[in-house]
């Protein structure tokens, strides 16, 4: 009997090319893909409720994968743990409804994004945060951050979607943002943001065009007309993966 599981895992991105699987690279998907082939001998391919970048870290990303196998759930985890790397750990198993699938059934999720603000940035700190000590007016990204709240079409921030673009298919770019949150928490400046979903490296370009508001490069006034745009080259580089974690996903 084939039976649906729901996996909450949490990984360090930082040695992999990202979540979905690629030839001859390292990925999240594709580790998970070999470790679940090694314990029940089936061939899946478990679906994330989103592709993580390269280099993106998560703290509890949601999979899901339909098995044969007979092994309870919560052995199921303890299990995929002692063959996965540390790099990546199962946090719980549950066996769901046949319908439930990680990606089509989410309905919000969050993202938060660290920027490390001190000189020196610890070593042991580095491939998680984003280190930039140079001057910034933190309190102008703080007060543009609800800029992006309520639903808009966020073209202006989204990288073109390869898979997207090979299936020669048009994307609705249009995304609803619960909330959105730049706060100063010790030597780190951290946005949070949650929403309906978010497009291909959308929060990182959020995030970098926040930092030129906080560069005094652009002013709040730029940044809602970048929006009203939908021109990705009206907005600001792409912020670094390494500071970026998927939070939550909620269902």
């Amino acid at each position: 009997m084939t039976r649906n599981f729901k996996l909450t895992m949490a990984y360090d991105g930082h040695d992999f090319a990202g979540w979905q699987v690629q030839p001859d690279l390292p990925t999240i998907q594709g580790t998970l893909v070999s470790a679940i082939e090694q314990l029940t001998g089936e061939k899946t391919l478990p679906q994330g409720s989103g592709r993580t970048d390269a280099g993106v870290h998560a703290l509890a990303q949601v999979a899901s994968v339909s098995l044969e196998s007979p092994i309870p759930a919560l052995n199921l985890g303890k299990a995929l743990n002692d063959v996965l790397p540390p790099s990546i750990r199962i946090l719980t198993v549950e066996e769901v409804a046949a319908d439930f699938h990680a990606r089509r059934s989410a309905r919000a999720k969050t993202y938060r994004y660290r920027i490390y603000r001190s000189e020196i940035c610890p070593p042991f700190m580095a491939r998680y945060v984003y280190h930039y000590p140079y001057p910034l007016e933190e309190g102008r990204m703080i007060a543009a951050a609800g800029l992006v709240a309520g639903e808009h079409d966020f073209t202006s921030f989204a990288a073109v979607d390869p898979e997207a673009k090979k299936e020669g298919f048009k994307v609705d770019n249009v995304r609803v943002i619960y909330s959105s949150e730049w706060k100063r928490e010790g030597d780190e400046l951290i946005y949070t943001v949650r929403g309906d979903g978010f497009l291909h490296h959308m929060v990182r370009n959020l995030a970098g065009t926040f930092l030129m508001i906080g560069k005094a490069s652009l002013s709040a006034e730029d940044f809602a007309r970048i929006l009203k745009l939908r021109d990705r080259s009206a907005a600001a580089a792409t912020a670094p993966a390494c500071g970026l974690y998927l939070v939550s996903v909620e269902y």
